[in-house]
């Protein structure tokens, strides 16, 4: 992990540290057993290629769980996430790099609390954005 980041020291335009996944199918077994989400499209060939699938998908939600790891490494130990949103705008296939990143879109002060403001997203390996959202997060001062 990295060290702290602090509000004075983020600026709007600015990127994060990029989070990369490959989720396997063990993984996506596995997000079906903790989240309840036993659709057969996220495990089962034969079953998502009956449905038009060129294959099983990654779980959108576990997209959003990625997303939600990613700012957490970015924002820990002394930040806080407030809300992350995402929509699901592309399938993922298990076993491909899936890159999850975020630009400040802005920061401001509300009373003793620092805000910042992200635009989010999940690239699928040829760079396209699967994922789109948005999010808010509290950081710490330095002072």
């Amino acid at each position: 992990m990295a060290d702290q980041v602090y509000f004075e020291d983020v600026e709007v335009g600015a990127e994060i540290p990029s989070l990369v996944k490959e989720p396997d199918s063990l993984q996506l077994v596995q997000w079906a057993a903790g989240s309840g989400d036993f659709y057969q499209i996220h495990y089962d060939p034969a079953f998502a290629k009956r449905n038009g699938l060129e294959g099983p998908i990654v779980h959108g939600a576990l997209k959003h769980a990625f997303l939600g790891e990613l700012l957490h490494q970015w924002v820990a130990p002394g930040g806080r996430i407030k809300r992350v949103a995402c929509s699901y705008r592309g399938m993922d296939l298990p076993n491909r790099r899936l890159t999850h990143k975020g630009k400040i879109t802005k920061k401001y002060q509300e009373g003793a609390r620092n805000i910042v403001e992200l635009e989010i997203w999940a690239e699928d390996a040829n760079g396209k954005t699967t994922t789109p959202g948005s999010a808010v997060v509290t950081l710490p001062s330095r002072a």
